[in-house]
């Protein structure tokens, strides 16, 4: 098997225990909120304008305000962390399931420009920052943790009920198929809602 991924991202020849998550890799990443609480919104059945059918269209997920906010930091990831590349995501009732792509130069650690913002998205920066943390603050926890951070700040910032599970769950993309397949998963959640492990009626 190569040692690159699309001749960029490298592939773990070992366990997941040593491996480094601030190198240059694909992940898919699942986050939940607390107790899989439907704080994002609703999968809703689409209706054809044209034959008032319900079952030509594919279900939508009609977000909440925080659903809203959770979407749009999201997109905002790679303001604050410049060598991130966003793959195909989606905001589900209770989850968010994203593929990130960290690609560093030469694969190294940015510098100074790059620092590991708990100030997420539209909140303001920090000022005087400085990356005192190194290439640490460049890996997926801390994308995840800023991420995170800035999604609960709104929502405290605004009354909004809202908490996150603790943790999050990644797994490494090792090659093309499996990033097709994940990538189709991702886009078709909604219309499989109903039947997925997160489901909660």
């Amino acid at each position: 098997m190569s040692d690159k991924f699309q001749d960029k991202y490298r592939i773990p020849s070992s366990r997941l225990s040593n491996w480094d998550y601030g190198c240059n890799a694909i992940y898919f990443v699942t986050i939940c909120t607390a107790h899989r609480e439907c704080y994002f919104g609703n999968i809703v059945k689409m209706q054809n304008v044209e034959t008032q059918d319900f079952a030509s269209l594919p279900p939508k997920m009609e977000l909440s305000e925080i659903g809203k906010i959770a979407h749009h930091y999201w997109i905002e990831i790679p303001n604050h962390f410049p060598f991130v590349e966003l793959g195909e995501f989606v905001v589900m009732p209770n989850h968010i399931h994203g593929v990130i792509i960290i690609d560093k130069p030469n694969g190294k650690a940015v510098g100074d420009a790059t620092v590991e913002t708990q100030n997420f998205a539209s909140l303001p920066p920090r000022q005087n920052n400085v990356n005192t943390f190194g290439p640490q603050s460049q890996n997926l926890a801390s994308i995840i943790r800023g991420y995170k951070t800035g999604v609960k700040k709104y929502a405290t910032l605004n009354m909004i009920d809202f908490a996150w599970q603790s943790r999050f769950h990644d797994h490494v993309i090792r090659n093309d198929g499996s990033f097709q397949h994940i990538s189709g998963y991702i886009q078709n959640n909604p219309s499989n809602w109903a039947d997925g492990k997160l489901y909660v009626p």
